[in-house]
């Protein structure tokens, strides 16, 4: 799995409308595809993609803290908004891309500086326009939950195979 550094790297749209939702997230944990340079700055990489589900693995570190030595709730938003709307990428047809027309979060714990987790994104319903996903944030070690959250994507039929 490799990271884009440059806009060169990513996926074109064409690569991208040539794959479903799917195949495209397996593409990028295999490493076929870049991931996306977001990712390398939150610390985050997938570590599951099945149909209606997508699981990432992260670890905050002290670059992502608030004022008062926190993880920033950003980068809860973040990892939130990532696995709820790639569960919904799973679903996206060939031809097709999405994107976040809403999410939110509720954050229930504080995480610790270098805790790992794991955040899960599943899908709750997917129509021809629309995609709604729930989510979770936990401690890989403990089980803890830290954040839940829901998401609504926007479905875009690009082109029709």
């Amino acid at each position: 799995m490799f990271t884009a550094t440059s806009p060169d790297e990513m996926p074109d749209l064409e690569t991208t409308l040539s794959m479903s939702g799917l195949e495209f997230m397996q593409a990028m944990r295999d490493g076929k595809i870049s991931r996306p340079p977001i990712s390398a700055l939150m610390n985050y990489t997938v570590e599951h993609i099945e149909a209606g589900k997508a699981v990432f693995r992260g670890t905050p570190e002290f670059q992502h803290t608030n004022p008062a030595g926190g993880v920033h709730g950003g980068w809860y938003g973040t990892l939130m908004d990532t696995c709820m709307s790639c569960a919904v990428m799973t679903v996206t047809p060939k031809g097709s891309v999405y994107t976040t027309l809403e999410y939110k979060v509720n954050m229930v714990g504080a995480i610790p500086v270098g805790s790992e987790i794991r955040a899960t994104g599943t899908i709750e319903h997917a129509g021809k326009s629309t995609g709604v996903a729930r989510g979770e944030i936990r401690d890989v070690e403990t089980d803890k939950l830290y954040a839940t959250g829901s998401a609504t994507c926007l479905i875009m039929k690009l082109r029709g195979d």
